[in-house]
């Protein structure tokens, strides 16, 4: 099963918790056990899994990727994006978890998010859950 959900950001940076439209996609298609991978079709954005109890964790990643690749720091690319395709490149366009029991397995505190870097804008992303053989 295949799913495109919209994702729409406000901020230029900024982790947009998607873990609830993952689980949905997962219950829609009836599989107990399998992959489920999220992909990013876009160049300035991605996604990754992280700590879902303390919000300071977003906000220290993001304080953090700002200051190891800055909006402005002489890029050639004339678009004016560079800082986020290069984020991209770190966070990656992917993620593949497992599915038990028709459940996302995940870690206690993890959750999956969206990571916007070239914001805001309404964007998209695919979920596909692939059934065990």
């Amino acid at each position: 099963m295949l799913k495109k959900i919209s994702v729409p950001t406000q901020q230029q940076v900024e982790l947009v918790d998607i873990t609830s439209q993952v689980r949905q996609v997962i219950r829609e298609s009836g599989i107990q056990r399998g992959l489920c991978t999220v992909f990013v079709p876009h160049t300035t954005a991605g996604v990754t899994i992280n700590e879902n109890a303390d919000p300071d964790v977003k906000a220290d990643i993001i304080k953090e990727l700002n200051k190891v690749i800055p909006l402005r720091d002489g890029y050639a690319h004339m678009e004016g994006n560079s800082a986020a395709h290069i984020k991209t490149t770190l966070t990656g366009s992917s993620e593949t978890l497992i599915v038990e029991q028709g459940e996302l397995v995940l870690g206690v505190w993890q959750d999956i998010y969206f990571c916007e870097y070239d914001g805001p804008r309404n964007r998209s992303c695919y979920i596909k859950v692939l059934k065990e053989s």
